[in-house]
Protein backbone atom coordinates (compact mmCIF):
# COMPACT_ATOMS: atom_id res chain seq x y z
CA UNK A 1 0.00 0.00 0.00
CA UNK A 2 1.87 3.17 -1.21
CA UNK A 3 0.55 6.35 1.26
CA UNK A 4 -1.70 9.31 -0.07
CA UNK A 5 0.35 11.94 -1.38
CA UNK A 6 -2.20 14.76 -0.27
CA UNK A 7 -2.55 13.25 3.36
CA UNK A 8 0.84 11.55 3.95
CA UNK A 9 1.12 8.38 5.05
CA UNK A 10 -0.70 5.89 7.56
CA UNK A 11 0.86 5.03 10.11
CA UNK A 12 -0.23 2.16 12.92
CA UNK A 13 1.60 2.70 16.36
CA UNK A 14 1.81 -0.10 18.20
CA UNK A 15 3.24 1.25 21.59
CA UNK A 16 3.46 -1.00 24.70
CA UNK A 17 1.66 1.28 26.87
CA UNK A 18 -0.83 4.16 27.11
CA UNK A 19 0.37 7.40 28.76
CA UNK A 20 0.75 6.04 32.22
CA UNK A 21 3.64 3.94 30.59
CA UNK A 22 7.01 6.26 30.43
CA UNK A 23 8.59 4.56 27.07
CA UNK A 24 5.26 4.70 25.24
CA UNK A 25 4.33 8.66 26.66
CA UNK A 26 7.90 9.98 25.89
CA UNK A 27 9.37 8.41 22.73
CA UNK A 28 5.48 7.91 21.03
CA UNK A 29 2.25 10.26 22.26
CA UNK A 30 4.79 13.17 22.67
CA UNK A 31 5.20 13.34 19.27
CA UNK A 32 1.56 12.87 17.81
CA UNK A 33 0.42 16.31 17.71
CA UNK A 34 3.50 17.16 15.66
CA UNK A 35 3.38 14.37 13.43
CA UNK A 36 -0.19 14.84 12.66
CA UNK A 37 0.43 18.61 11.55
CA UNK A 38 3.09 17.04 9.79
CA UNK A 39 0.06 15.68 7.75
CA UNK A 40 0.66 11.73 9.37
CA UNK A 41 -2.31 10.44 10.02
CA UNK A 42 -1.31 7.73 12.94
CA UNK A 43 -3.68 5.41 14.36
CA UNK A 44 -2.72 4.69 18.25
CA UNK A 45 -3.05 0.65 19.67
CA UNK A 46 -1.12 0.47 22.94
CA UNK A 47 -1.00 -3.18 24.15
CA UNK A 48 -1.32 -2.50 27.81
CA UNK A 49 -3.37 -0.02 29.31
CA UNK A 50 -3.29 2.30 32.19
CA UNK A 51 -5.08 0.50 34.36
CA UNK A 52 -2.75 -2.21 33.62
CA UNK A 53 0.48 0.33 35.28
CA UNK A 54 -1.28 1.07 38.24
CA UNK A 55 -2.47 -2.63 39.58
CA UNK A 56 1.74 -3.14 38.89
CA UNK A 57 2.89 -0.12 40.33
CA UNK A 58 0.86 -0.76 43.26
CA UNK A 59 1.83 -4.19 43.83
CA UNK A 60 -1.60 -5.90 43.07
CA UNK A 61 -2.62 -9.48 41.27
CA UNK A 62 -2.65 -8.77 37.65
CA UNK A 63 -6.15 -10.26 36.02
CA UNK A 64 -5.06 -12.84 33.68
CA UNK A 65 -8.13 -12.06 31.62
CA UNK A 66 -7.30 -8.69 31.74
CA UNK A 67 -3.49 -9.86 29.89
CA UNK A 68 -5.40 -11.92 27.31
CA UNK A 69 -7.87 -9.05 26.43
CA UNK A 70 -4.77 -6.90 25.40
CA UNK A 71 -3.53 -9.99 22.97
CA UNK A 72 -6.62 -10.40 21.50
CA UNK A 73 -6.32 -6.27 21.17
CA UNK A 74 -2.87 -6.27 19.47
CA UNK A 75 -3.95 -9.78 17.06
CA UNK A 76 -6.82 -7.63 15.91
CA UNK A 77 -4.26 -4.27 15.39
CA UNK A 78 -2.07 -6.69 13.65
CA UNK A 79 -4.42 -8.07 11.16
CA UNK A 80 -5.40 -4.90 10.39
CA UNK A 81 -1.87 -3.50 9.38
CA UNK A 82 -2.66 -3.67 5.49
CA UNK A 83 -4.78 -0.67 5.91
CA UNK A 84 -1.78 1.42 6.59
CA UNK A 85 1.29 2.09 5.29
CA UNK A 86 3.46 1.55 8.10
CA UNK A 87 3.44 0.15 11.45
CA UNK A 88 5.54 2.26 14.12
CA UNK A 89 6.17 -0.49 16.72
CA UNK A 90 7.65 0.08 20.12
CA UNK A 91 9.93 -2.68 21.24
CA UNK A 92 8.26 -6.09 20.30
CA UNK A 93 4.19 -6.54 19.34
CA UNK A 94 3.21 -9.98 21.16
CA UNK A 95 6.03 -10.05 24.27
CA UNK A 96 6.58 -13.42 25.04
CA UNK A 97 6.27 -14.74 22.21
CA UNK A 98 8.05 -15.62 19.11
CA UNK A 99 8.83 -13.65 16.49
CA UNK A 100 7.45 -15.78 13.97
CA UNK A 101 4.37 -15.58 15.31
CA UNK A 102 4.16 -12.07 15.29
CA UNK A 103 4.89 -12.40 11.95
CA UNK A 104 2.05 -14.67 10.62
CA UNK A 105 -0.13 -12.23 13.04
CA UNK A 106 0.31 -9.50 10.39
CA UNK A 107 3.39 -7.78 11.45
CA UNK A 108 5.96 -7.05 8.04
CA UNK A 109 3.00 -7.19 5.98
CA UNK A 110 3.88 -3.48 5.44
CA UNK A 111 7.13 -1.98 6.25
CA UNK A 112 7.62 -1.02 9.92
CA UNK A 113 10.21 1.15 12.68
CA UNK A 114 11.14 -0.38 15.13
CA UNK A 115 11.61 1.82 18.13
CA UNK A 116 14.28 0.73 21.15
CA UNK A 117 14.62 2.25 24.15
CA UNK A 118 16.51 -0.29 26.60
CA UNK A 119 18.36 -3.20 26.54
CA UNK A 120 15.02 -5.37 25.69
CA UNK A 121 17.30 -8.46 23.69
CA UNK A 122 19.33 -8.69 27.40
CA UNK A 123 15.48 -9.98 28.62
CA UNK A 124 15.24 -12.72 26.34
CA UNK A 125 18.96 -13.84 25.37
CA UNK A 126 19.68 -13.77 29.78
CA UNK A 127 16.89 -15.30 31.28
CA UNK A 128 17.23 -17.81 33.46
CA UNK A 129 15.54 -20.70 32.36
CA UNK A 130 17.35 -21.90 28.94
CA UNK A 131 13.96 -22.97 27.21
CA UNK A 132 12.84 -19.13 27.29
CA UNK A 133 16.57 -18.15 25.83
CA UNK A 134 15.96 -21.03 23.62
CA UNK A 135 12.78 -19.69 21.94
CA UNK A 136 12.98 -16.34 22.74
CA UNK A 137 16.79 -15.21 22.74
CA UNK A 138 16.98 -14.26 19.06
CA UNK A 139 13.49 -12.55 18.56
CA UNK A 140 14.67 -9.00 18.96
CA UNK A 141 17.80 -9.73 16.58
CA UNK A 142 14.89 -10.95 14.06
CA UNK A 143 13.01 -7.93 14.53
CA UNK A 144 16.00 -5.42 14.23
CA UNK A 145 16.45 -7.10 10.91
CA UNK A 146 13.10 -7.05 9.04
CA UNK A 147 12.63 -3.52 10.55
CA UNK A 148 13.33 -1.07 7.60
CA UNK A 149 14.26 1.16 10.19
CA UNK A 150 15.35 0.97 14.06
CA UNK A 151 15.07 3.90 16.16
CA UNK A 152 17.61 3.28 18.76
CA UNK A 153 17.46 5.66 22.10
CA UNK A 154 21.62 6.06 22.17
CA UNK A 155 24.59 4.84 20.36
CA UNK A 156 24.85 1.73 22.74
CA UNK A 157 21.44 0.02 21.44
CA UNK A 158 22.22 1.40 17.64
CA UNK A 159 25.27 -0.98 17.80
CA UNK A 160 23.56 -3.75 18.96
CA UNK A 161 21.29 -3.03 16.48
CA UNK A 162 23.71 -2.73 13.36
CA UNK A 163 25.48 -6.02 14.76
CA UNK A 164 22.09 -7.39 14.59
CA UNK A 165 21.89 -7.08 10.99
CA UNK A 166 19.36 -4.14 10.98
CA UNK A 167 20.05 -2.52 7.63
CA UNK A 168 18.81 1.50 8.59
CA UNK A 169 19.50 2.05 12.41
CA UNK A 170 19.01 6.01 13.44
CA UNK A 171 19.23 7.19 16.93
CA UNK A 172 16.36 8.78 18.26
CA UNK A 173 17.30 9.80 21.99
CA UNK A 174 14.47 10.65 24.24
CA UNK A 175 13.67 13.82 24.84
CA UNK A 176 11.49 16.21 26.91
CA UNK A 177 9.12 19.33 25.68
CA UNK A 178 11.01 22.00 27.23
CA UNK A 179 7.28 24.14 27.10
CA UNK A 180 6.15 21.82 30.13
CA UNK A 181 9.92 23.00 31.79
CA UNK A 182 10.01 26.28 32.62
CA UNK A 183 13.37 27.13 34.42
CA UNK A 184 12.74 28.04 37.98
CA UNK A 185 14.72 29.33 41.00
CA UNK A 186 16.66 27.10 42.59
CA UNK A 187 14.62 26.89 46.29
CA UNK A 188 14.59 29.15 48.81
CA UNK A 189 15.97 27.90 52.53
CA UNK A 190 14.52 29.57 56.11
CA UNK A 191 15.22 28.65 59.16
CA UNK A 192 16.97 25.34 60.24
CA UNK A 193 16.78 23.90 56.64
CA UNK A 194 19.17 27.30 55.15
CA UNK A 195 21.94 24.64 54.70
CA UNK A 196 20.30 21.61 53.38
CA UNK A 197 20.12 20.70 50.09
CA UNK A 198 17.52 18.80 48.35
CA UNK A 199 18.95 15.27 46.89
CA UNK A 200 16.08 14.76 43.81
CA UNK A 201 15.12 11.57 42.36
CA UNK A 202 12.21 11.04 40.01
CA UNK A 203 10.96 7.91 38.14
CA UNK A 204 9.28 4.72 38.79
CA UNK A 205 8.75 1.90 41.79
CA UNK A 206 10.64 -0.54 38.81
CA UNK A 207 14.05 1.15 39.19
CA UNK A 208 13.93 2.68 42.22
CA UNK A 209 16.20 0.43 44.18
CA UNK A 210 19.39 1.68 42.38
CA UNK A 211 18.81 4.50 45.45
CA UNK A 212 20.40 2.01 47.56
CA UNK A 213 23.93 2.44 45.87
CA UNK A 214 23.50 6.47 46.96
CA UNK A 215 22.81 5.56 50.59
CA UNK A 216 26.46 5.58 52.20
CA UNK A 217 27.35 8.62 50.16
CA UNK A 218 24.09 10.00 51.94
CA UNK A 219 24.80 8.98 55.44
CA UNK A 220 28.33 10.70 55.42
CA UNK A 221 26.99 13.93 54.15
CA UNK A 222 24.49 13.85 56.98
CA UNK A 223 22.22 17.03 57.93
CA UNK A 224 23.95 18.53 54.65
CA UNK A 225 21.39 17.15 52.17
CA UNK A 226 17.64 15.41 52.69
CA UNK A 227 15.81 13.27 49.80
CA UNK A 228 13.07 13.55 47.99
CA UNK A 229 11.91 10.46 45.94
CA UNK A 230 8.94 11.08 43.06
CA UNK A 231 7.39 7.97 41.63
CA UNK A 232 8.34 5.22 44.43
CA UNK A 233 7.85 4.99 48.15
CA UNK A 234 8.96 2.52 50.75
CA UNK A 235 12.42 2.76 51.01
CA UNK A 236 14.54 3.30 54.19
CA UNK A 237 17.53 5.78 53.80
CA UNK A 238 20.09 7.33 56.33
CA UNK A 239 19.09 11.04 56.11
CA UNK A 240 15.48 12.83 56.01
CA UNK A 241 13.61 11.62 52.76
CA UNK A 242 10.26 12.36 51.17
CA UNK A 243 8.46 10.19 48.89
CA UNK A 244 5.81 11.76 46.73
CA UNK A 245 3.67 10.22 44.34
CA UNK A 246 4.35 11.07 40.39
CA UNK A 247 1.87 12.26 38.31
CA UNK A 248 2.40 14.04 34.90
CA UNK A 249 0.82 17.54 35.49
CA UNK A 250 2.75 18.31 38.11
CA UNK A 251 6.31 16.70 36.96
CA UNK A 252 7.98 21.00 36.33
CA UNK A 253 6.61 21.64 40.32
CA UNK A 254 8.36 18.64 41.74
CA UNK A 255 11.54 18.51 39.75
CA UNK A 256 11.55 22.65 40.73
CA UNK A 257 11.64 21.07 44.52
CA UNK A 258 15.15 19.56 43.63
CA UNK A 259 18.30 21.17 44.20
CA UNK A 260 20.45 18.29 42.49
CA UNK A 261 19.43 15.17 40.30
CA UNK A 262 20.82 12.13 40.82
CA UNK A 263 20.70 8.69 38.70
CA UNK A 264 22.62 6.36 40.18
CA UNK A 265 22.99 2.98 38.41
CA UNK A 266 25.38 -0.65 38.20
CA UNK A 267 27.22 -1.05 35.30
CA UNK A 268 25.63 -4.57 33.95
CA UNK A 269 24.23 -4.96 30.35
CA UNK A 270 20.40 -3.71 30.75
CA UNK A 271 21.39 -0.45 32.72
CA UNK A 272 23.72 0.40 30.02
CA UNK A 273 21.34 0.33 27.57
CA UNK A 274 19.58 2.83 29.53
CA UNK A 275 18.72 6.48 27.71
CA UNK A 276 19.38 9.21 30.91
CA UNK A 277 15.91 10.37 30.84
CA UNK A 278 15.71 11.39 34.39
CA UNK A 279 19.02 13.26 33.79
CA UNK A 280 17.43 14.81 30.71
CA UNK A 281 14.78 16.04 33.33
CA UNK A 282 16.54 17.42 35.77
CA UNK A 283 18.89 19.68 33.27
CA UNK A 284 15.75 20.77 31.62
CA UNK A 285 14.54 22.06 34.72
CA UNK A 286 18.21 24.03 35.37
CA UNK A 287 19.12 21.40 37.92
CA UNK A 288 22.83 20.15 38.11
CA UNK A 289 23.09 16.04 38.03
CA UNK A 290 25.27 13.56 39.71
CA UNK A 291 25.40 10.01 37.37
CA UNK A 292 27.09 6.84 37.90
CA UNK A 293 29.43 6.76 34.52
CA UNK A 294 27.10 3.71 32.86
CA UNK A 295 26.55 3.96 29.38
CA UNK A 296 24.75 7.01 27.78
CA UNK A 297 25.13 9.16 31.36
CA UNK A 298 28.54 9.49 30.52
CA UNK A 299 27.69 11.50 27.40
CA UNK A 300 24.89 13.28 28.72
CA UNK A 301 27.04 14.66 32.15
CA UNK A 302 30.39 16.50 31.14
CA UNK A 303 31.91 16.09 34.30
CA UNK A 304 32.66 19.69 36.24
CA UNK A 305 30.29 21.37 33.55
CA UNK A 306 26.50 20.44 34.03
CA UNK A 307 27.30 17.97 36.68
CA UNK A 308 29.57 15.39 38.42
CA UNK A 309 29.84 11.33 37.44
CA UNK A 310 30.67 9.40 40.51
CA UNK A 311 31.34 5.71 40.38
CA UNK A 312 31.74 4.97 44.11
CA UNK A 313 30.78 5.93 47.33
CA UNK A 314 33.34 7.94 47.87
CA UNK A 315 33.07 10.41 44.59
CA UNK A 316 29.36 10.25 45.32
CA UNK A 317 29.84 12.05 49.04
CA UNK A 318 32.72 14.60 47.29
CA UNK A 319 30.23 15.18 44.44
CA UNK A 320 27.04 15.86 46.56
CA UNK A 321 28.76 17.33 49.17
CA UNK A 322 30.38 20.02 47.02
CA UNK A 323 26.94 20.89 45.46
CA UNK A 324 25.03 21.10 48.70
CA UNK A 325 27.35 23.58 50.14
CA UNK A 326 27.72 25.94 47.10
CA UNK A 327 24.31 27.44 45.47
CA UNK A 328 26.36 29.33 42.87
CA UNK A 329 27.81 25.83 41.63
CA UNK A 330 24.43 24.31 41.15
CA UNK A 331 23.06 27.55 39.53
CA UNK A 332 26.23 27.48 36.87
CA UNK A 333 25.64 23.69 36.37
CA UNK A 334 22.37 23.85 35.89
CA UNK A 335 22.36 26.51 33.52
CA UNK A 336 24.65 24.28 31.69
CA UNK A 337 22.38 21.33 31.27
CA UNK A 338 19.24 23.26 30.18
CA UNK A 339 21.26 25.11 27.09
CA UNK A 340 22.49 21.59 26.23
CA UNK A 341 18.70 20.42 26.53
CA UNK A 342 17.57 23.05 24.34
CA UNK A 343 20.27 22.50 21.75
CA UNK A 344 19.65 18.55 21.76
CA UNK A 345 17.39 16.80 23.76
CA UNK A 346 13.91 18.79 23.28
CA UNK A 347 10.65 17.81 21.24
CA UNK A 348 11.23 20.57 18.57
CA UNK A 349 14.65 19.34 17.53
CA UNK A 350 13.88 16.06 17.94
CA UNK A 351 10.55 15.84 15.58
CA UNK A 352 12.08 16.62 12.47
CA UNK A 353 14.34 13.68 11.98
CA UNK A 354 11.57 11.53 13.20
CA UNK A 355 9.13 12.37 10.80
CA UNK A 356 11.65 11.94 8.03
CA UNK A 357 11.92 9.02 9.28
CA UNK A 358 8.78 7.56 8.76
CA UNK A 359 8.17 9.04 5.57
CA UNK A 360 11.37 7.06 4.42
CA UNK A 361 10.25 3.74 5.74
CA UNK A 362 7.60 3.89 3.47
CA UNK A 363 9.19 4.21 0.46
CA UNK A 364 10.23 1.25 -1.59
CA UNK A 365 13.91 -0.11 -1.19
CA UNK A 366 16.59 0.72 -3.82
CA UNK A 367 17.01 -2.67 -5.81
Amino acid sequence: MLPDATTGPSVLLLSRYGRLGASSRLRFLAYLPALREAGLRVTEAPLLDDDYLRALYAGRRIDRTRIAAAYARRLAALRSVRRHDLVWLEKEALPWLPAQVEATAGLGAVPYVMDIDDAWFERYARHRLAPVRALLGTKFATLARNARIVLAGNPYLADWAAGAGARDVRIQPTVVDLARYPVRALPQRDGGDAGTATVGWMGSPSTASYLAAIGGALARLGSAVRLRVVGAAGLEFPVPATFVPWHEENEAEELARFDIGVMPLPDEPWERGKCGYKLIQYMAAGRPVVASPVGVNATLVRHGVNGFLAEDEESWAQALGRLAADPELRARMGAAGRRMVEERYNLAVATPPLAQALREAVQPLSP
